[in-house]
């Protein structure tokens, strides 16, 4: 196997592709697509977005301190789509796409009630780094579409139909190869994952 060499890039793919949700004050909310979302901490729960600073988003997280991180369904790809290519300064998001705010006690900026998982977090740094300035976040909260709720009160995240984001094309996520630990976990012949 051989193999070529590239300068270096970001090449960590596939990513969750998300809407972010914000508002400054009393303006109208606002929807950024995100393709660098990650965890940073479980305890206390931390997650980060970056976002260029040019963008109509940055400015209102930085100021209000605060945003929603929706996940994005199959459902919803056109809308996250065209709220990546499209600046809110010129459209209001929600109305062009249809989609509906959702106000939850744990801030000012909405959630986008279509999304299956919406998390709430508050800024407690903006890393400026190059191209994208990295806003790290508490979550404040968490809110869930009780419809995928199953029969045993969990919240069934396979069956949302979420999708990824690779190298400039939407993806929708896969079959289930395995759950955490089963590569150590003694299997009987009865089991599968």
């Amino acid at each position: 196997m051989s193999k070529q060499v590239w300068k270096p890039g970001n090449m960590l793919y596939p990513v969750p592709a998300v809407m972010v949700s914000c508002r400054r004050g009393e303006e109208k909310a606002n929807i950024i697509t995100v393709a660098w979302a990650g965890t940073v901490c479980s305890d206390p729960a931390m997650l980060s977005i970056s976002v260029r600073p040019e963008r109509h988003s940055h400015d209102i997280i930085k100021e209000s301190g605060e945003f929603v991180v929706n996940l994005v369904t199959e459902e919803l790809t056109r809308a996250c789509d065209w709220c990546g290519v499209r600046s809110g300064r010129e459209y209001d998001k929600f109305r062009e796409m249809g989609l509906n705010e959702y106000k939850s006690e744990f801030m000012n900026a909405p959630a986008i009630k279509e999304s299956p998982v919406n998390i709430y977090c508050r800024v407690k740094q903006c890393l400026e780094l190059g191209s994208h300035d990295m806003f790290v976040a508490e979550v404040a909260g968490v809110t869930v579409d009780d419809s995928y709720m199953d029969e045993n009160g969990r919240f069934a995240l396979e069956k949302t139909g979420l999708i990824a984001y690779s190298h400039g094309e939407y993806f929708t996520l896969g079959k289930k190869l395995g759950k955490f630990g089963y590569s150590v976990k003694k299997q009987t012949s009865w089991q599968s994952y």
